[in-house]
């Protein structure tokens, strides 16, 4: 019965893995009371059973360290001594802003100086309370560039979008208020 277990096939690892299994307590009785039987005739089994015996008391008596119990808490005070990066809304320079707002502010105006500046005026009806005709008002001349109408249609689109944002500033202004 002993040489069942000392030949095999798994060489020291078969050992090693049985001899857990009955320093684990697991396995069934029979295979208990031959791991007993090997222990007590084989010099080799009884000297890793030693081995494991003495590293698995080893595991037991050894705990992990756990941190303080304010471990968290101690961590999150010392966080709060430094200074939190503030919103992103600080690291915009409002003078790069107000200076490309005013650029566009510019373009459309120079866009109406010249637009009035291609109006016929002296070409006015006797009806109308103009001094002339806007049906007459060649606009070819006007639009006539592609990326121009595109150059138009571009700044329309930014300044109905920063319409909307000083409006949602309003807004959040008066519910801070109220």
């Amino acid at each position: 019965m002993s040489t069942e277990f000392s030949n095999s096939p798994f060489g020291d690892a078969g050992i090693e893995e049985r001899l857990w299994n009955y320093i684990d307590g697991s396995g069934s009785a029979v295979e208990r009371s031959v791991i007993e039987e090997l222990l007590q005739a084989n010099q080799e089994w009884k000297q890793k059973y030693h081995e494991l015996l003495e590293l698995h008391q080893l595991a037991q008596s050894s705990s992990l360290e756990e941190p303080s119990m304010r471990f968290t808490k101690n961590v999150m005070e010392e966080i709060a001594k430094y200074h939190i990066a503030p919103a992103t809304k600080t690291y915009i320079n409002k003078n790069i802003i107000r200076g490309i707002g005013l650029f566009f502010i510019v373009t459309i105006v120079g866009f109406l100086i010249y637009s009035f500046g291609q109006v016929d005026w002296n070409s006015g009806s006797g009806s109308n309370n103009l001094p002339f005709d806007i049906s007459k008002i060649d606009y070819s001349k006007l639009f006539n560039n592609t990326y121009s109408n595109i150059f138009i249609m571009v700044n329309v689109v930014l300044a109905l979008m920063l319409f909307d944002r000083y409006l949602s500033a309003r807004k959040k202004k008066f519910q801070k208020e109220a």
